[in-house]
């Protein structure tokens, strides 16, 4: 086996190992002095370092790994970017646990530019999604990359958003870089990876389980110079991806709700907690232009977006003329889901006339009828959260 041979092998080796052991591993390595030394040292010397025998033993095991790994590495598209890379994100390579390494699908060198973190609830209302998706475009109109989970709901909707304005959004993940969970965004995964990246500090096999969600929740925080909650429940993974956050020192913004929306009270918990409100997109992209996070190393600060103040419309279609009884159906139905006989207490149209009214708005696409008889509004006429794009044939995933 010839030198590089050798030392990707290592490389790998020690990627697959460390990636449950991130912090003791990166404060061995800065102890050490760089990789070759940790590579190079005894089982005596590593104990000495504080890497214990549960590590010495992932490490053993990590060998029966070697070959499958770096064929995965041979792939075009592949990249394992280990600290010293000069790749790595120098956001995450300030954090007391930064990743030993990370297994990228797609463009590495996204990882160095400013990054505006979207999370939010898997059971997300449509205006959480539409406020994702929206948020998104703004974000990327603006020159920032787009990270967020590859989850359901708001993650999902933010990835599209991205996509949909081509711009490039990275999906952080909780398992190995060839596998995508859930598995129904196989085609988002793959839409990401042509135009983006996918990022993990899993190698290779690693399914999804729920002990590597915390792990991926640091790395979204980590990278991202802000992170915005668009929804979330009061015991939710956004909620640690935003408690991350602030303790990595970075912004954290919620978007308000209704005190009746249990998807709300996550974000209204944030607020009380001191979290920045997110009303907008252009305001938010505003002041994290100017974040001192910049200096760490990221390879272009954003221009502010030109008019901060204004909400995030961007392509929003002018709204549909109303009629005086469509507006005041539209005034009781307020901003939670309401029955049709609610409806008709709080008007006092007929029934039929009702019926008529609340048909009318569906088809301009201010409300929608959902499970059990529930009318919803929704926040942008005539707007759904786009698809994603088809993959690239040749794109990895």
């Amino acid at each position: 086996m010839n030198a590089s041979v050798s030392r990707a092998a290592d490389r790998v080796r020690w990627a697959r190992a460390a990636a449950f052991f991130p912090q003791p591993v990166t404060t061995a390595l800065r102890a050490a002095g760089g990789f070759a030394p940790l590579a190079e040292a005894s089982p005596a010397t590593l104990r000495a370092l504080g890497l214990g025998d549960r590590f010495l033993k992932a490490l053993n095991e990590a060998a029966r790994f070697e070959a499958t790994d770096l064929r995965w590495l041979e792939i075009p598209g592949h990249h394992l970017l280990p600290q010293e890379d000069p790749r790595f994100p120098p956001l995450l390579a300030a954090l007391p646990d930064a990743p030993f390494a990370l297994w990228v699908c797609g463009n590495p060198a996204l990882l160095r530019q400013a990054q505006l973190a979207i999370v939010g609830s898997r059971r997300a209302t449509p205006v959480g999604r539409e406020v994702a998706a929206e948020f998104a475009t703004a974000a990327v109109a603006a020159g920032w990359v787009v990270t967020s989970g590859l989850a359901e709901g708001v993650d999902a909707a933010a990835h599209k958003g991205a996509l949909a304005a081509r711009g490039p959004t990275v999906a952080v993940c909780g398992t190995g870089p060839d596998l995508v969970y859930p598995p129904r965004h196989q085609e988002l995964a793959a839409a990401i990876a042509a135009t983006g990246a996918i990022v993990t500090e899993f190698p290779p096999g690693i399914p999804a389980r729920p002990a590597h969600f915390p792990y991926r929740n640091r790395l979204l925080a980590g990278l991202a110079v802000g992170t915005v909650v668009v929804e979330a429940a009061l015991r939710s993974g956004s909620l640690v991806t935003a408690r991350l956050a602030a303790e990595q020192g970075r912004e954290v913004y919620a978007v308000p709700g209704s005190i009746r929306n249990p998807a709300a009270q996550g974000c209204n918990a944030l607020l009380k907690d001191g979290a920045r409100l997110a009303d907008n997109a252009p305001d938010l992209l505003n002041e994290l232009a100017f974040s001192p996070l910049f200096d760490a190393g990221l390879a272009a600060r954003p221009a502010p977006p030109p008019t901060p103040g204004t909400t995030a419309r961007v392509g929003r279609e002018a709204a549909p003329r109303l009629d005086r009884d469509e507006e005041i159906l539209l005034d009781a139905l307020g901003f939670e889901p309401q029955d049709f006989d609610t409806l008709v207490a709080r008007t006092g149209f007929r029934p039929a006339a009702l019926a008529g009214h609340l048909l009318q708005l569906e088809l301009v696409g201010l409300l929608e009828l959902r499970a059990g008889g529930q009318y919803a509004r929704l926040g942008t006429p005539g707007r759904a959260v786009p698809p994603a794009p088809s993959p690239r044939p040749t794109a990895p995933h």
